[in-house]
């Protein structure tokens, strides 16, 4: 008897050895195999979803625009300063240096990005839309503000010229002098002495102008200004502790109407960051009253908001 129920055990752990393997056993066997069944071409920006956060001073994170994206910020910011014919981006004179040039950190990193995103294939022979840089959703336009911090109209040529490699691709979104505008996989705003002249003699206009969201007026619509801007503590002015007042409240609903009327997206800068709730309240409230860019330094946070 005891021979038997040894044969039986026998029989049944060989009969388990040759089961197919569970469902954690294939994953790790197609991961450690490195298979191509787990691998596609466009998947830079994999799983991440792109949210209404814009990036300010976003040269100063730890890997520009590449942080940015990691949290799905759509939108990123480089103050720029011209100094002989090279763009170079820093906060202040004194943080600048010969290696952090727009071009390194923004127009080649794009260019790679975005070149990666639209691989040329069998399967993309016919495709005529280029894709943006999230790949959860490729027609989700990324925002970069220039923020020129050198004089306006000197600076400009200087940006558009920086700006063709990606001009020549198409990557930029442009707006003829009769209102068409095609949307590219990128938005070029320029801010801080951007000179509103100069982007609107653009023909076709593929960089566009900060409007003062506290000034607007018929000079600006979505054709010149996708965004309008302004300085919180000026506009608004409550630290976030506490309740808003009417009188608050009521601005900001105001100027994000005044910006909506003309199709213009609203950005409020310089909120409170500190307290983190002060911080936490003043985003909230924006966002319940239809703010549209979430002006952040902390990313990490602004991202749990959505």
């Amino acid at each position: 008897m005891l021979f038997v129920l040894c044969l039986v055990t026998i029989a049944s752990l060989v009969g388990l050895s040759s089961q197919r393997p569970g469902v954690l056993d294939e994953i790790s066997m197609l991961e450690a195999t490195n298979s191509t069944l787990l691998r596609y071409p466009t998947d830079f920006t994999q799983n991440i979803v792109p949210k209404a956060i814009h990036s300010h001073n976003d040269y100063w994170r730890d890997v520009p625009l590449l942080t940015a994206l990691s949290f799905g910020v759509a939108s990123v910011e480089a103050d720029v300063w011209l100094v002989g014919e090279t763009l170079y981006v820093g906060h202040e004179m004194a943080a600048l240096t010969t290696d952090r040039t727009f071009d390194s950190l923004y127009i080649q990193p794009l260019l790679s990005i975005i070149a990666g995103q639209n691989p040329k294939s069998q399967f993309t022979v016919n495709q005529s839309s280029i894709n943006g840089v999230f790949d959860t959703s490729s027609t989700t336009p990324l925002q970069l503000l220039v923020d020129m911090k050198t004089d306006g109209p000197s600076t400009l040529p200087f940006v558009l010229s920086a700006l063709q490699p990606l001009r020549e691709r198409g990557y930029l979104t442009t707006c003829a002098s009769n209102g068409t505008c095609t949307l590219g996989p990128l938005v070029v705003v320029g801010t801080g002495n951007t000179p509103l002249a100069g982007i609107q003699a653009l023909s076709p206009r593929d960089v566009f102008f900060d409007a003062p969201l506290i000034a607007l007026n018929s000079t600006f619509d979505i054709t010149l200004s996708p965004i309008a801007s302004t300085d919180y503590e000026v506009a608004v002015g409550w630290s976030g502790i506490g309740n808003i007042n009417g009188t608050q409240l009521a601005a900001i609903q105001k100027y994000v109407a005044d910006a909506h009327a003309l199709g213009i997206r609203a950005r409020f800068w310089d909120t409170p960051g500190w307290p983190i709730h002060a911080r936490n309240n003043v985003w909230q409230t924006l966002i319940d009253n239809g703010a549209d860019w979430l002006n952040a330094d902390d990313l990490e946070a602004a991202a749990t908001m959505f």
